[in-house]
């Protein structure tokens, strides 16, 4: 009973949601958005509290509590919700939705073509649904403005990029002629955010209340925001202690700056240097066996899509769809976006010095996120709602785990990538501090980037993006250094009961998806 009524909401859950169904891999959901409007959203909302209800009933296990914190994270949202709130609801998805399934080609050039033709053809309502929806008293000024920047790429994308993903001179042709109303809805769509933006008078502050219950709730930690708070302060002060004494001076800032004149000279050289490196972690795994590697995997390096670098300004990742055979993903370099100045250019390589360049190699791909996706998708059928459901407690602190990991087998040789790895694991501290600052209203958005800037080694134009982001997606920031340190303690009982090798538990934790901690814990040391 609990097997059938787990598919019956997971099946529930693709319909409802075909753009997240088609990004793990249903093909059945390839051709659509969705329904967008607000009764679709109200109705979304009815519908998971009477789920949450019926899954309550059934006897205890992993897969059923992983359905409940879903649900329960989305029903908590409610009393913040993002389809009023923030534009991104809305063309993020268009964006990546039109994009991913060329990246993944499960089906021929023609069935993709086929598919992106008729989710063009839904832009417009798409957009239409998000102007319907979206609330001037309820977004903010600063989170309208990030997303018009990334809508504003819109045309150029469905006319000029996209197209480049097809092969064939004539499904090209196709392609774009039916790109021409989605490019119009676009310069529409960003005509009316501009408007929002000057008449949005919300607050992206999402208050200390709604933090603490998304934490215990959805991430199911046992504590809320002022305690993270504090963990980040505590982490903070320790790495920056480590910093000093590899510096040889309290004024490691100044250390750390000096380093990151050691950069790559252009954009293209960085995205080389970064799949060098990302080869280097490769042989490290296998050279120490610190995990299995799925067959058929492959990490491909490449520039960030031209839509993305308008809101995102650091390296990230594209996994393979779980629900497939495919295995192969994509590491997003952090090119600036077009029209960036040489200043700008410039502070984004410092960003990515030589001496950061490994430590976040690891983090995106070996054996942070690319590994950590191939190996999920090869892990059989038996579990799907683990393939779907995604918390970035989890998978960003894997990847935080990942460096220190790294760094246990001697990875890191120099004393320069040594501070680039600690650095960016106190970077991590310090988000903890600034998010929870920030939604909990301690901060301002101007003060935290001053504290970016002043104690890390984010360069200004680097940490404005950076707090943009915390605003915009609160409680994510701090997932990373909060999920490593969580399993480094349950490595520590796995390994304090014999379980296993060190090996074992990777392949085993990482193995279950990204669980909420407390179900990777009980997964890790086999109480599910």
């Amino acid at each position: 009973m609990t097997t059938d009524t787990l598919a019956s909401f997971l099946s529930w859950y693709f319909d409802h949601h075909p753009a997240h169904a088609a990004q793990v891999g249903s093909l059945d959901h390839y051709s659509t958005f969705g329904d967008f409007t607000a009764s679709a959203f109200e109705q979304r909302a009815r519908d998971k509290g009477e789920w949450l209800a019926r899954l309550e009933a059934l006897p205890r296990s992993v897969d059923r509590d992983l359905a409940l914190s879903v649900l329960r994270g989305a029903l908590a949202m409610e009393t913040w919700p993002s389809w009023r709130r923030d534009p991104h609801e809305y063309s993020g998805m268009v964006f990546f939705g039109l994009l991913s399934p060329f990246l993944h080609r499960l089906l021929s050039e023609e069935e993709l073509v086929a598919a992106a033709i008729a989710k063009l053809r839904e832009v417009p309502s798409v957009f239409a649904a998000a102007e319907a929806n979206l609330d001037a008293s309820l977004a903010s000024p600063l989170v309208v403005q990030r997303a018009m920047e990334q809508v504003r790429t819109g045309r150029s994308f469905v006319l000029d990029s996209l197209p480049l993903e097809v092969r064939s001179a004539e499904l090209r042709a196709q392609l774009v002629e039916a790109a021409g109303p989605a490019a119009e809805a676009f310069d529409r769509h960003a005509a009316f955010l501009q408007d929002l933006g000057l008449r949005a008078s919300g607050d992206w502050r999402m208050g200390e209340k709604l933090y603490s219950t998304l934490l215990q709730d959805k991430e199911m930690l046992g504590y809320g925001a002022p305690e993270l708070h504090q963990r980040g302060q505590d982490a903070y002060a320790s790495l920056e202690a480590e910093l000093i004494e590899l510096a040889g001076s309290p004024d490691w800032r100044t250390v750390m700056s000096s380093l990151q004149d050691d950069h790559p000279p252009t954009l293209e050289a960085m995205r080389a240097e970064y799949e060098a490196e990302t080869s280097r972690a490769r042989a490290a795994l296998v050279e120490h066996s610190l995990v299995t590697l799925p067959e058929g995997e492959e990490c491909r390096v490449v520039p960030s899509p031209l839509f993305h670098r308008a809101i995102m300004s650091v390296a990230s990742y594209l996994g393979p769809p779980p629900l497939t055979s495919r295995r192969a993903g994509y590491f997003f370099v952090p090119f600036t976006p077009d029209g960036a100045s040489d200043e700008q250019v410039t502070h984004r390589l410092r960003t990515n010095a030589r001496p950061q360049l490994p430590t976040i190699s690891v983090h995106e791909a070996y054996p942070g996120h690319h590994w950590h996706a191939a190996w999920v998708a090869t892990q059989g059928d038996a579990h799907p709602l683990r393939k779907v459901f995604r918390t970035s407690y989890f998978a960003e602190g894997w990847a935080l785990y990942s460096e220190k990991l790294l760094r246990s087998v001697g990875y890191y040789t120099t004393r320069a990538s040594l501070m680039g790895h600690v650095e960016a694991r106190l970077f991590r501290a310090a988000r903890m501090v600034v998010d929870t600052a920030l939604h909990c209203g301690d901060m301002t958005p101007a003060e935290a980037e001053s504290f970016m800037v002043a104690r890390t080694a984010l360069t200004p134009g680097t940490a404005v993006g950076e707090v943009k982001r915390y605003c915009a997606w609160p409680t994510q920031a701090p997932s990373y250094l909060t999920g490593a340190l969580e399993i480094d303690l349950i490595r520590e009982e796995y390994l304090a009961a014999e379980l296993g090798s060190l090996r074992d538990f990777h392949d085993r934790i990482a193995g279950s998806g990204a669980l909420p901690l407390g179900l990777a814990r009980r997964v890790a040391l086999g109480e599910d």
